[in-house]
């Protein structure tokens, strides 16, 4: 049932609110070694001395960076191949075995060896977001067009379109509000990928600074940093969220 967005909002907070009682009260109390679990409080000092240094910046930057390259190339040729899969079945037939055979994969078996294709530098990284997300998204978008009315194609075919301009002013924009909540699911697998990448081999980032704190036991710099993922994955949602219904206003998904 739908409930009014002042008291979603109450909701979501609340939750938030209470983990983080739970949080401070399980340190506070000392049901939990800070070895284990630091506070909330040395958490957020740790942060702030890190931000102070430039070294918290120069690691959002280089995964801000990075993220937003590597998904934007794997969107920009994910959406035209899940296009053409979707609404023509020579295509599917060509591309989408292929791709539904290499999305098994675990991408985590791909890391040593584009460290081999791309040495360690940015490429890597957006070589491993690309593999992560571009065959996800392909069959997504897919889906996505081939939920498209069989009606308004016909329609189209009624008034004489070629199969161009059915696909250009019929297809695309019919499935356009479903191909970007793809996108906004998709962002977030390209979070964790990034992450994965820096992990292994880098020199900055935030996964580079999990690494580096687990080899010094600096759960405090761990926490902080898994927190700050969170926190940088739930705006980019939101804000993608907060496009949709600009964008596709007039759209009753965009309600």
């Amino acid at each position: 049932m739908p409930i009014a967005r002042s008291r979603f909002l109450m909701i979501a907070v609340a939750v938030f609110v209470g983990l983080g009682l739970a949080w401070w009260a399980a340190t506070g109390l000392e049901w939990v070694k800070p070895i284990f679990l630091p506070s909330p409080g040395s958490v957020a000092t740790q942060i702030a001395k890190l931000a102070t240094d430039g070294t918290l910046w120069l690691d959002l930057k280089a995964s801000m960076y990075r993220i937003s390259i590597g998904f934007l190339i794997a969107s920009a040729l994910s959406i035209p191949i899940g296009v053409l899969i979707g609404s023509f079945r020579s295509w599917e037939a060509g591309i989408e075995p292929l791709v539904d055979f290499i999305r098994y994969m675990p991408v985590v078996a791909f890391v040593p060896l584009s460290i081999l294709w791309a040495g360690t530098g940015d490429t890597q990284k957006f070589l491993i977001i690309f593999i992560g997300t571009f065959f996800q998204q392909v069959l997504m978008i897919m889906d996505n067009v081939k939920r498209v009315p069989t009606d308004f194609i016909g329609l189209g075919r009624t008034l004489g379109l070629s199969d161009r301009k059915i696909l250009t002013r019929i297809v695309v924009p019919s499935a356009l509000p479903g191909i970007w909540d793809t996108l906004r699911i998709s962002l977030g697998w390209a979070w964790t990928w990034l992450v994965l990448a820096e992990l292994v081999a880098a020199t900055s980032g935030l996964g580079y600074r999990i690494t580096v704190s687990q080899r010094y036991f600096q759960t405090n710099t761990i926490i902080g940093y898994i927190l700050l993922l969170g926190v940088l994955g739930l705006i980019t949602d939101q804000v993608m969220k907060a496009l949709e219904k600009v964008l596709f206003r007039q759209d009753g998904h965009s309600q």
